[in-house]
């Protein structure tokens, strides 16, 4: 008996060994539903970046489901909804099939978890649970009968019953967005103000706006066309035992511009409230990499910079133009400060970018004073080899001497 119990123990060490999950990490299971939009969005190209973006996260199984097309037979588009923690809408088209419909909602009360985007709150006008899991909609016939607009302002949440269309937004520009729940799971560690790349800033929305936790705001200004209010951007709505997450942002057209995707303020919210949707929770560590209130950081492949990204980018870095990639290296060197294998790394990187070709001279000489404190020995050999270089003389002979001093 002590024998089988021994081998029954080997053979599920050993199974867990095999998965490609280690036993104790699990992944969700994420349901992406599309196939239909407005002639202002384009369903194919969001869908896709939102799932790579959900996948990156390393949490997510993510599989999808498309509708039949605008105008054909939906009685047979039934997901399986149950089958998944969290399901991704990202839909604007017919009215989905009343079993269907119930099918959601039962879902959804019963404790699953819901994100929306942008386009996904324009849908559905009529259907009432629907309007209610998502708190605010526009365009499709909303006005005051809908439920009120909503803003921030003074420090809360103003529910406005005055009479209109619901649902505007001026021209695609940049635009901070303000942290104003800065401890929610889904924020916290973010910053409290966070430049957003070119999108399109959703305002004068409007709906039941019932049982809903603001996250973000952002100003709609009206030089550009917009309402000169504080418009929600994040927020969350409770429905039964369910978690909604709904993002404002991610306006893709025709066009197939995709630069909201890659803004890291879009790429974040979507990871961390598509798994505080599924969970309750995040368990997302915080980003290295952080937009401020400056400038959007738009990220490569809707993912974090690697080191080696970085320093590439680095080295086309001049006097006067922007020092975001230095600024993002010193970040992080300040985030793995006391990780002696990271830092060697960063001092490779270091060395590589001041033996490039292809490097500014502006470049080097910012980079020598960095690793006059941070490198060891092994940079001398690159550094004597600037040393002779009238433009890089300076700051390599510099650096030589501290680290000299130093070692």
């Amino acid at each position: 008996m002590k024998s089988y119990i021994k081998l029954s123990l080997y053979y599920l060490v050993l199974g867990c060994i095999l998965t490609i999950s280690s036993c104790g990490t699990k992944k969700y299971d994420a349901l992406i539903v599309t196939g239909q939009s407005n002639k202002s969005h384009h369903w194919k190209a969001s869908h896709n970046a939102v799932k790579q973006i959900i996948n990156n996260t390393g949490l997510f199984s993510v599989d999808v489901v498309i509708s039949p097309e605008q105008g054909a037979d939906m009685s047979s588009f039934t997901p399986d909804f149950k089958s998944y923690d969290v399901v991704i809408i990202d839909y604007d088209g017919d009215p989905w099939p009343n079993t269907t419909q119930t099918n959601f909602e039962e879902y959804v009360k019963n404790g699953g978890g819901v994100v929306v985007f942008h386009g996904t709150n324009n849908s559905f006008p009529q259907w009432e649970a629907f309007n209610q899991m998502t708190a605010l909609g526009g365009w499709k016939g909303r006005t005051e009968k809908d439920g009120p607009y909503v803003r921030w302002e003074n420090g809360k949440i103003i529910k406005d019953n005055s009479p209109g269309k619901g649902g505007t937004h001026g021209k695609k520009t940049p635009f901070v967005i303000d942290t104003r729940a800065p401890q929610h799971p889904i924020m916290k560690g973010l910053p409290m103000k966070s430049m957003h790349a070119t999108d399109e800033l959703y305002g004068k929305l409007r709906g039941p706006a019932e049982n809903m936790n603001v996250l973000a705001t952002a100003f709609s200004n009206p030089k550009t066309g917009g309402t000169g209010n504080h418009e929600p951007i994040l927020f969350t709505v409770n429905y039964g035992k369910g978690r909604i997450f709904h993002n404002v942002l991610g306006h893709v057209g025709q066009d197939e511009d995709m630069t909201p995707y890659k803004s890291a303020f879009f790429i974040y919210a979507m990871q961390r409230g598509t798994e505080w949707a599924a969970t309750g929770k995040v368990t997302q560590a915080i980003p290295e990499d952080l937009p401020n209130q400056s400038s959007a950081l738009i990220l490569p492949a809707y993912k974090d910079f690697t080191l080696e990204d970085l320093f590439r980018n680095a080295r086309k870095y001049e006097i006067g133009k922007s020092k975001k990639y230095l600024n993002l290296i010193l970040q992080r060197i300040r985030n793995h400060s006391t990780d002696k294998d990271y830092l060697e790394k960063v001092e490779d990187e270091m060395i590589k970018l001041l033996s490039a070709d292809d490097c500014t001279t502006d470049a080097k000489n910012f980079i020598c004073k960095e690793i006059s404190w941070l490198g060891s020995p092994k940079s001398i050999s690159v550094l004597k080899a600037l040393s002779k270089k009238a433009e890089t003389a300076e700051m390599a002979q510099f650096a030589i001497r501290r680290l000299q001093s130093k070692n």
